[in-house]
């Protein structure tokens, strides 16, 4: 039998986002309230070519490359893109921690399971 591949090489606290052209994500915390909340699930289309800004994307901030996270894409800057929040009161997004590369734009927000399965939304 042959054997396994090794996985690709991955730089030190980089986040895992999946190979295939599409997968979901789980939203948490409250810093894309009112457009998004914790717990909303969302597909995401993996690239980050045809981001344009005022999309829905999916990254990790170059100080906090351990961390992914969902934000709206505002303008391109130093290879990169500058991500925002859209609660105003929160700002865990560039502000704070400049800017990000984006690995995916989010093309779908699927509604919560419904309660016959356990589930309450916030």
């Amino acid at each position: 039998m042959g054997e396994a591949a090794d996985p690709p090489a991955r730089r030190v606290n980089q986040p895992v986002v999946p190979d295939r052209p599409l997968y979901a994500v789980l939203v948490r915390g409250p810093s894309m309230v009112p457009t998004l909340r914790h717990g909303d699930a969302l597909l995401v289309r993996r690239g980050g070519r045809a981001i344009r800004p005022g999309d829905l994307v999916v990254g990790a901030f170059r100080t906090r490359p351990e961390l992914l996270v969902v934000k709206r894409a505002v303008r391109e800057r130093d290879g990169g893109w500058w991500l925002v929040g859209d609660n105003e009161l929160i700002a865990d997004d560039s502000r704070a921690y400049g800017v990000a590369d984006v690995f995916g734009r989010v093309v779908l927000r699927y509604w919560p399971r419904p309660r016959r399965f356990g589930y309450h939304p916030v």
